[in-house]
């Protein structure tokens, strides 16, 4: 096996194993040392291929939690994000370990993150006013997020044990009026 593969599975196992454990524990509560620990490397090579904790984080977050703006045409995003915040994959919980973590690292990957989606969501708009289809988009993006912070973090009432499908069917419905405005909605959007 050459060296390069070599290289290359060690920064997957790393990355896997921060993403597990920062998912768990949150960024505060993961060390370098377990993420080596579980990855199965010394801990020196964690530093050797990501720099420090802080860049381990942003890349292990930034890389999944960007995955549903890039998997897909303009048309599917918003289907894509709510499947991904609903899901209880590791992409979902590494997205809410995003969410939960304190410090300038984690406020940093939120800052990215928020722009990026803010982007996607306003280039949806319906208006050729910036300012208008940013404040469209930061609407959408706080709903998700609050919809995921019931789901993920306080885990209780109806939302909790609804079903996907009927929970993105009335979201998706809900969104696209919002970013389609009141003069540009398609017929059926509104029901």
């Amino acid at each position: 096996m050459s060296r390069t593969r070599d290289s290359a599975a060690t920064r997957r196992a790393l990355l896997a194993a921060a993403r597990e454990l920062f998912a768990a524990q949150g960024y505060e509560g993961t060390t370098v040392r377990a993420v080596a620990d579980r990855a199965g490397v010394n801990q020196a090579l964690l530093f050797r291929y990501f720099g420090n904790k802080e860049a381990l984080f942003a890349e292990a977050a930034t890389e999944l939690a960007l995955a549903p703006l890039r998997a897909g045409p303009p048309e599917t995003l918003l289907e894509r994000i709510l499947t991904a915040l609903l899901d209880d994959s590791p992409g979902a919980g590494m997205f809410f370990a995003v969410l939960r973590s304190g410090g300038r690292p984690a406020e940093a990957v939120r800052e990215q993150l928020g722009a990026a989606y803010s982007e996607a969501f306003a280039s949806l708009a319906g208006t050729d006013d910036p300012a208008d289809a940013a404040v469209r988009a930061d609407l959408l993006l706080a709903w998700l997020l609050g919809i995921a912070q019931l789901r993920s973090v306080l885990r209780a009432g109806p939302l909790l044990h609804a079903d996907d499908a009927a929970v993105t069917a009335h979201v998706l419905r809900a969104a696209r009026s919002l970013l389609a405005g009141p003069a540009a909605r398609e017929p059926g959007l509104s029901r």
